[in-house]
């Protein structure tokens, strides 16, 4: 199955880099990052199976280690891009890690964005409560373009994934409250993650960074959080007010940080 990316720099002599976005959101949600690491990059962003652009097709398989496949052979396929250097937030960072494990030689550096699949206890079915931006989203539908110019609306939307959610733009709020709205993967991909947690191996060779905000209220510390799930060797961070969309909070520490990853 082909996924609908972009390429966003075509300079050949920058390095190739994949941005993997989390369940319910699309590429758009790295807008705040990718200006300035186009700068460096050759930035590629990836909607998953059915999120933003990409239609959902219920024969794909929707597990990160699935999806991670899915994207070496479309990243490959459209741009004959072999090797690169990858980041991804949430279930992206999850499906990031999956990359890194089944084929290390093909990834350059990993940057872990609040990445998915570091619990102890995997959650056996849906816990509806975990689905809140979901149901917020469609409840509000109707009121969606207009109200988020309302701080009462963006409390509602954001206060659980940002503590500086009244500093968030516009634009931001609204495509992320788009592609929630148009999500036919949503459910699909949150089965896929079920029952299941990262627990494959990463070489040493291969330079990682995991990152949290100390307020991740999606993947909370310590049951999200397990820091013996990461590969060992990886550089762990947590960052000072901040939620489950740090490119959001910190766009520049953001890029700052996968422009380190990516030089070590």
């Amino acid at each position: 199955m082909s996924l609908v990316t972009t390429l966003t720099q075509t300079n050949p002599s920058y390095p190739p880099l994949v941005l993997i976005h989390g369940l319910g959101s699309a590429a758009s949600a790295f807008k705040p990052i990718i200006p300035a690491l186009s700068q460096s990059f050759r930035v590629i962003t990836v909607d998953l199976p059915g999120h933003g652009q990409s239609p959902y097709n219920k024969a794909q398989a929707m597990d990160p280690r699935s999806l991670s496949r899915a994207i070496f052979q479309t990243i490959e396929s459209e741009y004959g891009v072999h090797e690169f250097h990858v980041a991804g937030n949430s279930l992206g960072g999850w499906i990031a890690l999956e990359m890194a494990a089944d084929q290390p030689q093909r990834i350059k550096s990993l940057t872990g964005i609040a990445p998915a699949g570091l619990w102890l206890k995997p959650a056996p079915e849906r816990e509806m409560k975990e689905a809140r931006s979901y149901y917020v989203a469609r409840l509000f539908r109707p009121l969606i373009r207009i109200g988020l110019n309302s701080k009462i609306l963006r409390w509602i939307g954001f206060a659980t994934v940002s503590p500086r959610w009244r500093e968030l733009s516009y634009e931001v709020c609204y495509e992320a409250a788009h592609a929630m709205l148009n999500c036919p993967g949503y459910f699909p991909a949150w089965d896929g993650m079920l029952g299941k947690r990262f627990e494959a191996h990463v070489p040493e060779s291969l330079p990682v960074t995991i990152l949290f905000g100390d307020t991740d209220n999606t993947l909370p510390y310590p049951v999200s959080q397990e820091r013996s799930l990461a590969p060992t060797h990886s550089t762990w961070l947590v960052i000072e007010n901040c939620g489950h969309a740090p490119m959001w909070d910190y766009p520049e520490l953001m890029v700052k940080i996968i422009s380190q990853t990516s030089e070590r």
